[in-house]
C-alpha cells in the first residue's frame, strides 16, 4: 500500500531533480511512498540520470518521458494517473526543492488527523534560510489593485486580505488560505476524485490557484503550516524575470474561467498600471532586466 505519491515535473533540471529525489530518499522515513518523475521532453542528460533510479530496489520509482514539453498542469495529471490505485494522497513537488526532517511524513500526520484539509504546503526556505511566499488570497479585483498599486504601504495587507502577501511574519503563522503554491502540494487523492485534475488550459503559473478555487468551492480547506519546511532554490533567483507575463497570463485566464467578464477589463487596466509603476521602481534602481520585463507585461495586458 502506498501513502503518498510524490510527482515531479522535470524539465531540463537534471542536477536539480536529482538532488530533490536524494533528499526525499533521505529524508522520508515512517511511510510507505513512491516517486513519479514526469520529463517534458528535456534535453540535457535528464532520462539518462533518472533511468538509474529504476535500477534501485529500494525506491519505488516511475518515470514518464514525454515527447514535447506539455506544460506543467499536463505533466501533473500524467503523474496523477501513473498513481498506484492505493495511494491515499498525492504530493505535487517542484524539481527545484530539496527536503529535510521528514516533512513528507509530517504533513501525512496532519492530514490524517484533520479530515476536513483538502490541501496542505509547508514553509519554502530559500537557499539562505530566508522565507518565501507560499500563496494567499483570491485576485479579486480590490485584491489585484492592492498588489499592483499600493501593497508597499503600511497597514495595507491588514486591510485587504493580500493575493501575494508579503513575507516578513505572515508565514510565520499557521493558517487557512484560498490558494498555496505547486512547488510542495499535497492534496488527497479523494479531493481529485472529487474535484478533478489541474486545468490544463494554464501552461505555467496560476494553476495552482485555479485548482485550490475548485476545491475550496467545493467545500475543502486550505492549510498552510510552518511546521514543516523545505528549501525552494526557484524562489531564490531574482535574475530570471520571465515569469512576470506568464503570471499575468495566468490571472487573466483565472478571470475569464471563474469571475463575471465585465472584471477582466478591470483588471488588464490594473494590470498595465502596475506594470508602468514597476518599469519606473526598476529603471530608478538600475535593474533593466526587471525593467524590460515589466515592459512587456505592459504591452500583453
Amino acid at each position: 500500500m502506498i501513502n503518498v505519491s510524490i510527482i515531479i515535473v522535470n524539465f531540463n533540471t537534471s542536477k536539480l531533480t536529482c538532488e530533490c529525489i536524494d533528499s526525499i530518499i533521505k529524508h522520508t522515513e515512517g511511510i510507505n511512498y513512491e516517486i513519479i518523475v514526469v520529463d517534458n521532453n528535456s534535453h540535457d542528460d535528464s532520462l539518462k540520470r533518472f533511468k538509474r533510479y529504476k535500477k534501485k530496489k529500494e525506491i519505488n520509482f516511475k518515470l514518464i518521458a514525454n515527447s514535447k514539453n506539455y506544460g506543467f498542469g499536463y505533466a501533473n495529471n500524467q503523474g496523477i494517473e501513473a498513481c498506484d490505485p492505493s495511494s491515499g494522497y498525492v504530493l505535487f513537488l517542484n524539481s527545484d526543492t530539496k527536503l529535510f526532517s521528514n516533512v513528507v511524513k509530517k504533513m501525512f500526520v496532519i492530514l490524517e488527523k484533520r479530515k476536513d484539509i483538502g490541501v496542505i504546503s509547508c514553509q519554502l526556505l530559500n537557499k539562505d534560510g530566508s522565507i518565501q511566499q507560499n500563496g494567499g488570497y483570491f485576485p479579486t479585483l480590490i485584491r489585484v489593485f492592492s498588489w499592483m498599486i499600493i501593497q508597499d504601504l503600511p497597514y495595507v495587507d491588514k486591510i485587504i486580505k493580500p493575493f501575494h502577501p508579503k513575507t516578513n511574519n505572515f508565514y510565520n503563522v499557521e493558517r487557512d488560505l484560498d490558494w498555496v503554491t505547486g512547488a510542495f502540494f499535497m492534496v488527497r487523492k479523494s479531493v481529485i476524485d472529487q474535484c478533478g485534475m489541474f486545468d490544463t488550459d494554464y501552461f505555467m503559473y496560476a494553476e495552482d490557484t485555479d485548482y485550490c478555487y475548485r476545491i475550496r468551492k467545493a467545500g475543502w480547506r486550505i492549510l498552510y503550516t510552518p511546521s514543516a519546511a523545505i528549501i525552494h532554490y526557484g524562489g531564490a533567483s531574482g535574475e530570471n524575470w520571465s515569469f512576470v507575463c506568464r503570471e499575468f497570463e495566468g490571472i487573466k485566464t483565472f478571470y475569464k474561467k471563474h469571475y463575471p467578464k465585465w472584471q477582466l477589463p478591470i483588471l488588464k487596466l490594473l494590470l498595465k498600471i502596475g506594470s508602468l509603476l514597476r518599469f519606473i521602481f526598476y529603471t530608478v534602481k538600475i535593474n533593466p532586466l526587471a525593467a524590460q520585463s515589466y515592459v512587456k507585461a505592459f504591452s500583453q495586458a
